[in-house]
């Protein structure tokens, strides 16, 4: 295995993807925040006076998802078809759960816009909720699924098909 972020020099590099067939590509992440069960009781109820903290979290991750490449060094700017970013809360483990959908025709995936927007989310859900439990944690990110490219499908459940 090569990285292909580095010329035969050691040097950073942009990928060149411009011999790359266009595909619908699609990539899934997950992520999740662990609070107090008082903390998701007061998510759940509004009762933070910063406001909704789940809605202001999900337009914080698609906002970061097209932002990716002016935070990740590298990555390709893309033109992003689709962003979708659910939290649920989960009273039962205290956590809310993040998902984060991305989708374009391209050259390149979108893992990486997934994982941001994944990432931003459950630093908002932080950022609103740290005044009343800062012993939060943000764990489990991961790609959950991608697809398109040469690469083909590939799930965190299995390998590539």
């Amino acid at each position: 295995m090569t990285l292909t972020h580095f010329d035969d020099q050691g040097n950073a590099v942009m990928v060149d993807v411009s011999d790359k067939a266009e595909s619908v590509r699609t990539a899934v992440a997950q992520g999740r925040v662990r609070a107090a069960p008082e903390t998701i009781a007061l998510i759940r109820d509004h009762g933070l006076r910063k406001g909704d903290v789940l809605a202001v979290a999900q337009l914080a991750g698609i906002m970061a998802a097209k932002r990716t490449p002016d935070l990740v060094p590298l990555c390709h700017p893309l033109p992003l078809s689709s962003v979708t970013v659910d939290l649920d809360l989960n009273a039962a483990e205290s956590t809310v759960d993040i998902t984060a959908t991305c989708r374009l025709t391209g050259r390149t995936g979108v893992e990486m816009e997934a994982l941001t927007a994944v990432s931003v989310a459950a630093l908002t859900v932080y950022d609103m909720c740290k005044s009343v439990d800062r012993g939060m944690q943000i764990f489990d990110i991961k790609l959950r699924h991608k697809s398109g490219g040469r690469s083909g499908t590939w799930t965190s459940e299995n390998t590539k098909s």
